[in-house]
């Protein structure tokens, strides 16, 4: 007994029994060390538990239930559920209950509707242990199909009758076969025949596929007729028919037909039949026998007349438009802006003629809907399907899990996951008794409505999370039925009771460990108030002297309403094995900055819906409408002020998340945001900028999916001053924020690589990953079917911490997957994909780029990734490897591919580099245009060693690149590196480079920043050792700073910069160390009249040339210190040149080329030679990239055979020694030439056709 009391805190002999009964004006205390044990259930105002007092809840086999407005913990005080050696093993509810507008004094720490520990309190709540979740082990199909049971379906090719025996006792088939009696009249008498033979008693499902009247004689009629079937006697051409009996009795039998409807038209003749096996369960035959009809949609149609300003469109304008393209009803419509973004429509019909779009007006670029293009959706010809189910469980499902579930009892209430794009597919089931089930399986009631992904497919884990909601000790809310205000405008977001009840542990607490609860209708849309809430509770492991450690393991939080767990000014707490679900705000939410040492241990969140309480919570128009705390005239941008709610949010990046699920967010998974300071009562914490710098936790084993923006973001801060005048957004609004870790976060010490280990990212609308450092590292990783499986990002202009990279390893990544989803009427983004291009769920429009890794910024390292299933479609750009839409900022020439593996991905989906179009618009920003990164191996481009750029960037093309027009791009060789310049005074002109040797090709560049800054600025990639003018469209900035950026020791070129006539200059060079914020002058540049001096350079004195006949000063830019392998800049800092031009005040455009070339014009040479292309026996895939050069010559040299003009595929070339024409027929399959012809000009002269001729007869 002793023991027991120890273990087992109800059998503790001191305690009293406590029968309070019903009554809500009686206020508790529990006091001066008396012990009460709750024997039974009570309702009553309050209970406070102070000064040594103890409460302790009865282990019983009655179920107690407890009602009251509050329990409050403080002062020695103690409340026990069960313990850790004796968990509570009887049922228990506690139940919050009170409105907030009902008159009650709120308290002014705890507020109402709560269980608060405050000083000296101790909270024991220890359920019975349960399994928290796992993951499904075997696909759960829609509707329950392949679950426990016989799924048969067949269309074309499986023609005829077709028989299923079935055993009663069992539902098994025993036998089954087909009879083709359209083909033969032997087929008839074999079915009679067969029929015959079926033993008496067995189960019979009979169906036609396709066609089985032509050739059925009257023995097979007759036969069927005797087993109970009306309509098989007047069986014709093409009619569905289904018929299930048992065999002597005719009475059992069900039967449907219905005549064939065209080849337009569906039909479907469907039956089912309840039997009960021999063990008691009953089972279900089902047999559908139709002609279904499949859809799709026709490309995508301008509007016909898009003057007209109204939003009304006849059916028939567009068919006049479009003839022959559009089906003549229409079954569906879709309309999206010219631009690429989707248009919120409505559409009616009138007659099947007429329809409407409704359209909000910020989706356009003018008045009405002028910009719009439309779709439609058609039927195809029918298609015959037949399809057998013998359904073992009837109304319910089994379950196949990976664990043990032995502990889920029937009664329990589970959730699965969603594995497709939209969280909304999570699915809640309850368990039922099951005899049959093994350890790891579990009936549950009902069907499931969409498809749970139970398997690995395509080599990524998309099992979907299978989570126990139910527990034996529950705390919940009391909630009225409807919405009402207690908050701001709340009514106008929700419209259910949000004000529920919440847990909430302060500063200096006893001991609070809480596992197997269950927590539902919990929290409030004011803040402070959630299910479980360490508040301000400092070190709460050993290190504040706590031991055991706090912890909140084993507990369900579900349908609440703000928030999972929050940790608020709090360190070294665990929550483990916590499924959060159906939650308003961010599930597991770390509030202020300081929080660290936090570790979320295998915690599953999903259905994570936007909550009013934090900018970063809140959807678009919520952030609209609230505007508390904005300073007066704020107008808001939600995409980028708000719109962030996120299953992990985490404040501090020194926290620790390991085998954690995000399955299901409104934005994102997990999300680490920084503080620069810390925020709300944690102020003064930590000094500024320690959050971006501290090194990450361990984040190793974690997964996110059915994400809207990413399945996981390291980006962005929060703003941590109030609204004012000069920043009128209110405080915690998001901002940016730039992680860059280094050793005890000081970022004079050395770097600490932030490493994301087996991240599994799938189904994620936006990204799979967006991740912005420093250092951060990813390894052994996996994404598929995101719209963009990862983009790496540094800082704009710079990264952030130079001389870090981001870098991924050994991960994989699936462009389209075998995980097709669900099409379903609410489906608005469904269609074709893949290599198949099957129907499918897509990310986020049918023409959206989907991309496996998207370069931006740098410097970037991909290495030894695998690439599997990306392939573009007609109308849908897709690639393994890609770059950032509408990029303004630089792109970085170190970014390196190395040991890269394709499976399933054709060669011309490799790489894409963009072109005009949807989602691209004019592919004219800066970024755009100096799109490059490096492909170290060749393992891209099989040319080991060569940079891929794009095709029109003839600042770092040479004649031997290659171009690959598949991929708007061209492969070559060379030295590259970047000029970063800012020009002042003024800040909005747009930029000309040309280099000399590509004169007739200049770039231009409008800057990255808006025209309002006091600067602009421009970062083309250049190839080192040439010369280069610039120009401006307007007069010159009156100042230039231009820094070297990526430039090794004595790496050079030479640029003139276009002045007008009279312009007087003062030029110096400098070195600006960033991280010190620090700049020292290094040298002052004089003019010289000759141009070979600018070649001399001394410490601290160089040399310009201004040609003023055309306008040019001229500067040799050469680097003069070493840099780090990845830095832009040198170790010393950044080497910068800085003009100051006095400019004639009568200046005009400031554009030097007419004048500068020819003069300054160079021969086009190749310094680096093209790397060798791989041989056949290195290629690592099927297809492969096919080199084809052409050279043609005005005149011959007759003495010189390589003058000649001459066609060369593979390194072969065919020479053309005459003049004429020369045609090379290559076998595009294999790329060998099959035929090579010439046509002389002295015949074609006479006979011009001979060409056409001999092009007509080439094969398709």
């Amino acid at each position: 007994p002793a023991e027991a009391a120890v273990a087992c805190p109800d059998k503790d002999p001191e305690l009293e029994n406590w029968n309070p009964g019903h009554n809500k004006e009686n206020r508790i205390e529990i006091r001066n060390g008396r012990k009460l044990l709750l024997s039974s259930s009570a309702t009553v105002h309050s209970i406070h538990i102070t000064d040594g007092g103890k409460l302790v809840i009865k282990d019983d086999v009655q179920p107690i239930v407890l009602r009251t407005r509050h329990i409050l913990i403080e002062n020695d005080g103690e409340l026990h559920i069960g313990s850790e050696m004796c968990p509570y093993q009887s049922n228990v509810v506690i139940i919050l209950y009170g409105r907030a507008d009902d008159g009650s004094q709120p308290n002014p720490y705890f507020g109402q509707k709560y269980l608060g520990v405050s000083w000296g309190g101790t909270l024991e709540i220890h359920g019975k242990k349960k399994l928290s979740w796992t993951f499904l082990n075997k696909t759960l199909h829609p509707g329950g199909m392949e679950e426990g049971g016989y799924y048969f379906e067949r269309s074309w090719g499986h023609r005829g009758i077709i028989v299923h025996v079935i055993d009663p006792k069992t539902g098994a088939v025993v036998h089954s076969d087909r009879f083709d009696t359209y083909r033969a009249k032997e087929e008839s008498i074999r079915l009679a025949q067969y029929l015959g033979r079926v033993a008496n008693g067995m189960i019979l499902s009979v169906a036609v596929n396709d066609e089985g009247s032509r050739n059925l004689d009257d023995l097979a009629r007759k036969a069927m007729t005797k087993l109970g079937s009306k309509h098989f006697l007047h069986l014709g051409f093409r009619h569905p028919w289904s018929f299930i009996t048992v065999k002597g009795n005719p009475s059992s039998s069900v039967e449907d037909h219905i005549e064939y409807q065209g080849h337009k038209g569906s039909a479907v003749a469907k039956v089912f039949k309840l039997f009960k096996a021999e063990n008691g369960e009953h089972f279900n035959v089902s047999s559908t026998s139709e002609w279904v009809q499949d859809v799709e949609w026709t490309e995508w149609f301008e509007k016909p007349d898009r003057a007209r300003s109204k939003d009304m469109e006849k059916l028939s304008d567009f068919k006049a438009a479009h003839p022959d393209k559009i089906c003549r009803q229409p079954i569906d419509i879709q309309a999206m802006t010219l631009d690429g973004a989707n248009l919120t429509t409505e559409v009616f019909y009138k007659s099947g003629h007429e329809y409407r779009f409704l359209c909000h007006g910020k989706d356009q670029t003018g008045e009405g809907c002028q910009n719009y293009r439309v779709r439609f959706l058609c039927g195809k010809s029918v298609k015959p399907k037949l399809t057998v189910t013998i359904d073992t469980n009837v109304n319910s499902t089994v379950l196949n899990l990976v664990d043990d579930v032995s502990s889920w009892k029937p009664g329990d209430r589970l959730v699965v996951a969603s594995t497709d794009y939209s969280m909304y597919q999570a699915e809640e089931f309850q368990v039922l008794p099951c005899r049959t089930c093994r350890p790891t399986q579990v009936k549950v009631a009902g069907k499931a409505t969409y498809l749970h992904i139970g398997e690995v497919v395509d080599g990524v884990d998309m099992r979907a999370e299978v989570g126990l909601l139910s527990r034996n000790i529950v705390v919940m809310g009391e909630m009225e039925e409807q919405c009402y205000e207690y908050g701001s405008k709340l009514c106008s977001f929700f419209d259910f009771d949000t004000f529920g009840g919440h847990i909430k542990i302060g500063l200096d607490f006893k001991a609070t460990h809480i596992e197997g609860l269950e927590l539902k209708y919990m929290g409030q849309q004011t803040m402070g108030h959630y299910p479980i809430h360490f508040h301000m509770a400092g070190d709460v492991d050993e290190k504040g002297g706590y031991n055991p450690p706090t912890y909140v393991k084993d507990t369900s939080i579900y349908h609440t309403f703000s928030r999972c767990v929050t940790v608020h000014g709090s360190n070294g707490l665990l929550v483990k094995d916590v499924v959060g679900y159906d939650a308003l705000g961010h599930c597991f939410f770390t509030e202020d900055g300081p929080e660290e040492r936090n570790t979320f241990d295998h915690c599953l969140g999903l259905l994570v819906k936007p909550s009013t309480l934090l900018p970063s919570d809140r959807d678009s128009r919520m952030c609209k409408l609230i505007t508390e705390g904005a300073y007066p005239g704020y107008i808001p941008k939600p995409r980028q002020d708000c719109s962030a709610v996120s299953t992990f949010w985490i404040a501090n990046p020194h926290n620790n998340l390991i085998n954690c699920a995000a399955a299901g967010s409104e934005e994102t998974g997990f999300w680490f945001v920084l503080h620069h300071v810390p925020t709300g009562p944690s102020a003064g914490m930590y000094s500024p900028g320690y959050s971006e710098h501290v090194p990450m936790g361990k984040f190793s084993n974690n997964r996110a999916h059915s994400n809207y923006r990413a399945g996981m973001i390291i980006d962005n801060g929060v703003k941590t001053t109030p609204a004012s005048a000069k920043d009128k957004r209110p405080i915690l609004t998001l901002i940016s924020g730039r992680y860059s870790p280094h050793k005890d976060a000081d970022p004079l010490k050395p770097r600490e690589p932030a490493i994301i280990e087996r991240f599994i990212a799938y189904k994620n609308q936006d990204h799979g990953a967006w991740l912005r450092g420093g250092d951060v590292w990813l390894d052994n990783c996996q994404f598929a079917d995101n719209g963009i499986g990862l983009t790496l990002a540094s800082g704009g202009t710079f990264p952030h911490d130079d001389g870090s990279k981001q870098e991924i390893k050994n991960s994989l990544f699936v462009g389209e997957s075998g995980n097709l989803g669900t099409e379903t009427m609410d489906n608005e983004i469904w269609g074709p994909g893949g290599l198949d291009h099957r129907g499918r769920t897509l990310p986020i429009g049918p023409d959206f780029p989907i991309r496996g890794i998207q370069f931006y910024d740098g410097p970037i390292n991909v290495q030894n990734c695998t690439f599997r299933k990306f392939a573009a479609l007609d109308g849908r750009h897709t690639s393994a490897l890609a770059f950032r839409l509408n990029n303004a900022w630089q792109s970085c020439p170190n970014n390196n591919v190395t040991d890269i593996h394709f499976e399933d991905v054709p060669i011309t989906s490799r790489v894409f580099f963009g072109e005009p179009g949807p989602w691209f618009n004019d592919l004219d920003m800066d970024g755009d245009k100096t799109s490059v990164f490096h492909d170290v191996d060749g393992s891209v481009s099989e040319y080991p060693g060569s940079y891929l750029i794009k095709e029109d960037n003839w600042l770092i093309k040479h004649p031997d690149c290659i171009d690959v027009p598949d991929w708007r791009g061209s492969i070559c060789s060379g030295h590259f590196a970047q000029i970063y310049i800012q020009a002042y005074k003024p800040a909005n002109l747009k930029m000309k480079i040309i280099k000399n040797d590509y004169h007739s090709h200049p770039l231009y560049l409008e800057g990255a920043l808006s025209k309002s800054t006091h600067y602009q600025q421009y970062q083309p990639v250049i190839t080192l050792r040439k010369g280069y003018t610039i120009h401006w469209d307007k007069t010159a900035p009156e100042e230039l700073a231009i820094w070297l950026i990526n430039f090794n020791k004595n790496d050079w070129i030479q640029v003139g910069f276009c002045y007008p006539k009279g312009t007087t200059f003062s030029i110096l060079s400098d070195i600006h160390n960033r991280l010190l914020k620090k700049t020292y002058k290094t040298g002052t540049f004089y003019r010289t009249s000759q141009m070979e001096k600018l070649e001399h350079r001394y410490p601290s004195k160089g040399y310009y040339y201004w040609d003023e006949d055309t306008g040019l000063l001229f500067l040799k830019l050469k680097a003069q210190n070493e840099k780090e392998k990845f830095a832009f800049c040198s170790v010393k800092g950044c080497e910068r040149i800085r003009i100051k031009a006095v400019i004639p005040k009568t200046a005009g455009i400031s554009d030097c080329e007419a004048m500068a070339y020819p003069k300054y014009i160079e021969t086009p040479i190749v310094e680096v030679p093209m790397p060798k292309k791989f041989s056949s026996a290195q290629l690592k895939t099927k297809d492969h990239l096919l080199e084809v050069k052409i050279e043609t010559y005005k005149k011959q040299y007759f003495h010189l055979k390589d003058d000649f003009a001459y066609v060369e595929v593979d390194g072969v070339r065919f020479f053309l020694t005459d003049e004429g024409i020369q045609l090379v027929v290559i076998d595009g399959h294999h790329g060998k030439v099959v035929d090579r012809v010439t046509f002389k000009n002295s015949i074609l002269q006479g006979i011009p056709a001979q060409i056409e001729n001999y092009v007509n007869n080439i094969k398709d």
